[in-house]
């Protein structure tokens, strides 16, 4: 297990997310991300129709970064790490590591800025108290409040 992360969600790697090189193909990764953050927050007691609908929380991608350690192949099992690092007035931000299951080897590092999304205003809104407590109490630690 990655030093600091406390949730993983196992990937296998599917025949039609790998190239003609017999490789993930690169943004298959960002994939792999996004059904972790879908898991992390189901781990939390919060799916995320529930988020969306009763605690009005709408995460939208802002801004992401990979960095690419190693190769993943068809049918290779993974783990994707997933842990809040920051969380602001509207934005929060998730540091991701995907390793191989059978050697915890690094695949690959993530790092995604999601901001809360207003679909209603088409703009972002505060991260409500309810999810940063539930995330705070997850992580075992608590953020900043922001100004």
């Amino acid at each position: 297990m990655p030093q600091g992360f406390r949730f993983a969600c196992p990937i296998r790697v599917r025949y039609s997310e790998i190239d003609r090189q017999g490789i993930v193909y690169y943004s298959r990764y960002l994939e792999y991300v996004d059904v972790a953050l879908s898991e992390y927050f189901r781990a939390l007691g919060l799916p995320y129709q529930e988020l969306v609908e009763q605690h009005g929380f709408d995460p939208s991608v802002v801004k992401a970064t990979i960095e690419f350690k190693r190769t993943a192949r068809f049918d290779e099992s993974l783990q994707v790490w997933a842990r809040v690092a920051a969380i602001g007035r509207t934005s929060f931000t998730v540091d991701f590591e995907i390793t191989r299951t059978a050697s915890d080897e690094l695949v690959a590092s993530a790092q995604v800025v999601y901001v809360n999304f207003d679909k209603a205003t088409q703009a972002s809104r505060p991260v409500p108290e309810s999810v940063r407590r539930r995330i705070e109490a997850f992580e075992g630690t608590s953020f900043p409040s922001p100004a």
